[in-house]
This record gives structure tokens, sequence and C-alpha cells, in this order.
């Protein structure tokens, strides 16, 4: 009896902290300065700049899927005549999303950040919908441009 008590208090001490790992991020996403929705996944990121670099952080959230696996965000920097000047990449961890799961991401692009200038963002993955006839899921990937904000000095 008592080992079931214990087990049961564990448990709860447990999802407790996992919803509140979630519950941060959620909250995290909300207060990053830019935002990017679509039918699959919801992201929010900020950059930081640095003098010949440009960290961008963020968090990915799955809200079409019952899993997303193997997901991959690249972000590339163009120089103002359209020429990729930098890429980076950053993979998921864990490496399954499952519905409304959210998960953080960084990359250090290798070339400074300037207001103005054109990022793309690429976001991959293999998704399910939790079946047993959906085939070993669906890979998928898009793409995004944004435009890096006025940033706060490093």
């Amino acid at each position: 009896m008592l080992r079931n008590i214990i087990v049961l208090v564990c448990s709860v001490i447990m999802l407790a902290g996992f919803t509140s790992i979630s519950d941060k991020l959620k909250e995290e996403m909300v207060n990053l300065p830019q935002h990017y929705t679509q039918f699959d996944v919801k992201l929010g990121w900020e950059i930081k700049a640095g003098t010949d670099s440009a960290t961008v952080e963020g968090i990915i959230q799955n809200v079409r899927y019952a899993r997303m696996e193997n997901i991959e965000i690249w972000v590339s920097a163009f120089d103002s005549s359209g020429k990729q000047i930098g890429r980076a990449t950053s993979f998921i961890i864990p490496s399954q999303l499952d519905m409304s799961d959210l998960a953080s991401f960084s990359m250090k692009l290798p070339v400074a950040a300037v207001p103005g200038a054109k990022l793309v963002f690429t976001y991959k993955y293999v998704a399910s919908d939790g079946g047993s006839d959906d085939g070993g899921g669906i890979n998928w990937m898009q793409s995004f441009e944004s435009v890096v904000p006025p940033l706060p000095p490093a």
C-alpha cells in the first residue's frame, strides 16, 4: 500500500514538472518578438546580434499532427543583392513532438544580423496522424521569409 502511494506521488510530481516546462515554453513563445504560424507549426524566435555572428533562439510547437519526428530548422541569411551569405541548422530535441508539444531551438549564423536583412527559415519533419495506415509518415518541408528587426546592442 505504501509503495503504491509513493509511486502515485512520484507520478504526480513528474507530471507537474512536465506541465510546468510546457507552460514555461508557452509563456516564452508569447513573449518572443517574432512569430510565424502555419497549419502545422507555430514558431517564435528572437535574434541576438554579435559583432560577426547572430544567434537565433526560439520555440517550435506542433499544432497539427499526432506526432512529428526528426524536426530540423534551417535559417539562411541573404545580403542586399539576394546572395546567401550564411546558414545555420538546429535539430530539435526531443526528436519527437506530440500534438501541442513545444521544444526550443538555437543556432548561430556565421554572419552579423543587419536590421532589414532577409532571413529564410526552412523547417522539415516526418509527421504521423497516429493511425497504423499512415505508411510510415509524411515527409514535409516548408519555408518562409523574415526580416531582421532593429536589434538591441550586444
